[in-house]
């Protein structure tokens, strides 16, 4: 009654390590998909305690601390892992999943006690584990945060293990169990009180050896290289722990305010790196759209997706496995909005009512489309100062009001009670004394960083490459978690501790420049030469005979979208992709 499959992508020990493997007599069969970079260490203590090895392999590693440690074991691996060990002698299945989901495992377990598991949803399915049908009532958090933001999926009955958990079956019943969480600042025993040079100089430490652990296979390796202050700070530390130069891979597009190859480059020259480029053309990013959405498994959230997917097949020519600068903007206060969000609380809470009031009525003398009613109905001046108005709602997708208006009325009233915001709601009732960066960073690392992270491992995976995440590693986010928030977020100064670790590391240019995320014109390309798209996918008479938008909204956001009034890229992308999600 078990059955346990395997497709591997060798990095360490190419020539053994193949999977299932299982325990020299019998008892466990282990499915592992990851990289455990402290495995040289946790295999020399085991052989030292009389452990005899088959391989070299990380899974085996894996399968002799389950055996001596049980659930225990995932305590001792740093790295990102999701693997399924099934214990013939218990008949029990136990599933793991790496503190913060860099590798994904999705589940479904049947009303009759039935489990099914995989690496992507497109295998449930396939399996047979469940029809494809839309999950309703994830529908207002997709719309809100670009993808669902808890345990549940697009996919209705499919599952995803949460980030620092485990899951138990036994005669048909699951436990799942949280085995790690992120400190989070606030309080004498979460905050470091030495000096910030000595804080700024651990922090440095601490990041080199994350990238040297990191650096562990035994295929060739390289650096997605963005332009950006975190890929940068990989490469730079990257360069002074291997001898020959690093393979660097840039990804662009032809349209000027979607190009930071210059930045990659000034980066590529400083280190002296193996560099390569790919510019994506709007034909190549749109013929791509459908076949990647169906490798996403749910609507692609972000179009740096696709950008994402291009230069992995670049760096496939080259090399088996990338570093990446994926969750430093979560760890240290990267985003905007996390800069806006405190100075319209502080704002708020200063400014006398009557000035906001005056300044709310002198708002409505400004043209309904200009830029700066916009901008400014995004302040203290009109917002409630609660934390649903000035972060959730304000840097939505579609925020509440707007869901109101696009949700068709029957669809709206079934879903009245659904709050779009319950995961993050949950993860800031962990943490209610933190001060409130802290609680944001908390909140979003268990939500938001979620699908930043699903991105970076299906779009690479597609390519057959292994992306790391350097910044992830677990003893250094938990160090980063601890720094006082001046040394995340210092004024107006985003990831203060990485600017001075790295000052005089990188250029100037690099350090001081604004973030631009990954910028791709779709906006544009929707409003040009692609706007059929919108037509098709958006206002046309397949999507909206689903019934789930009023089509009078969603024709008024196409017309608004194309008369250039600013704003709609992203909510256009998210329910066109949502419409080519639910075709496929």
């Amino acid at each position: 009654g078990v059955g346990l499959g395997h497709r591997r992508l060798s990095i360490v020990d190419v020539a053994h390590g193949h999977q299932p493997m299982a325990s020299a007599d019998g008892r466990f069969t282990i499915v592992y998909n990851g990289e455990v970079y402290n495995h040289p260490a946790l295999k020399a203590e085991l052989e030292q305690a009389g452990v005899s090895y088959r391989t070299r392999c990380d899974t085996e590693t894996v399968l002799h601390l389950y055996r001596r440690h049980g659930a225990d074991c995932v305590h001792q691996l740093r790295g990102m892992f999701a693997f399924a060990i099934w214990d013939r002698a218990r008949q029990e299945l136990f599933l793991a999943r790496d503190r913060f989901g860099v590798k994904p495992l999705y589940y479904v377990h049947d009303a009759d006690g039935t489990l099914w598991f995989a690496s992507e949803i497109k295998a449930l399915l396939e399996a047979g584990a469940v029809r494809p049908a839309l999950n309703r009532a994830m529908l207002p958090d997709f719309l809100a945060n670009h993808a669902p933001s808890g345990d549940d999926t697009l996919f209705a009955g499919v599952r995803r293990l949460p980030p620092g958990h485990t899951l138990r079956w036994q005669a048909g019943a699951v436990t799942l169990t949280r085995y790690w969480d992120l400190p989070c600042g606030g309080s004498e025993e979460h905050t470091d009180p030495r000096r910030d040079d000595d804080l700024v100089a651990e922090y440095l430490e601490r990041f080199t050896q994350a990238v040297r652990l990191q650096l562990m296979a035994d295929v060739p390796l390289g650096m997605f290289l963005s332009g950006g202050i975190d890929s940068a700070a990989i490469t730079a530390v990257m360069s002074t722990l291997v001898s020959d130069p690093i393979k660097t891979f840039s990804v662009a597009f032809a349209e000027r305010e979607a190009n930071e190859l210059e930045y990659a480059r000034m980066v590529a020259e400083r280190y002296r790196t193996d560099h390569h480029e790919v510019v994506v053309t709007p034909e190549q990013f749109w013929n791509a759209v459908p076949r990647l959405v169906w490798h996403e498994d749910e609507p692609m959230a972000h179009p740096s997706s696709v950008a994402l997917n291009f230069v992995s097949h670049l760096a496939a020519e080259h090399v088996k496995v990338v570093l990446t600068g994926e969750g430093s903007d979560e760890t240290l206060a990267g985003y905007n909005r996390y800069r806006m969000t405190l100075l319209n609380r502080r704002l708020g809470r200063v400014f006398p009512a009557p000035l906001r009031a005056l300044a709310r009525g002198g708002l409505h003398l400004l043209p309904h489309a200009s830029e700066w009613r916009r901008r400014l109905g995004r302040t203290f001046l009109t917002l409630p100062p609660d934390l649903d108005a000035l972060y959730f709602d304000n840097f939505a997708v579609f925020g509440r009001g707007w869901q109101d208006r696009l949700l068709a009325p029957a669809v709206r009233e079934e879903l009245a009670a659904v709050d779009p915001y319950a995961a993050f709601h949950q993860a800031l009732a962990r943490v209610p004394h933190a001060p409130l960066l802290d609680q944001l960073l908390y909140a979003d690392i268990q939500t938001y960083l979620h699908e930043l992270l699903m991105k970076q491992d299906q779009m690479s995976m597609a390519a057959s490459i292994e992306s790391r995440v350097p910044f992830l590693d677990h003893p250094l986010a938990e160090f980063a978690a601890r720094l006082p928030a001046r040394l995340k977020l210092d004024g107006l100064t985003t990831k203060a501790v990485l600017r001075r670790a790295m000052k005089g590391r990188l250029p100037e240019a690099i350090l001081s420049r604004k973030k631009m995320g990954f910028p791709v014109p779709v906006g544009a390309w929707l409003r040009g030469e692609y706007g059929g798209l919108l037509d098709e996918f958006v206002s046309g008479e397949r999507a909206l005979a689903r019934g789930l938008f009023e089509p009078g909204a969603v024709r008024a956001l196409v017309t608004a979208h194309r008369a250039g009034e600013g704003g709609h890229a992203e909510r256009l992308w998210a329910l066109l992709n949502l419409e080519i999600w639910q075709r496929i």
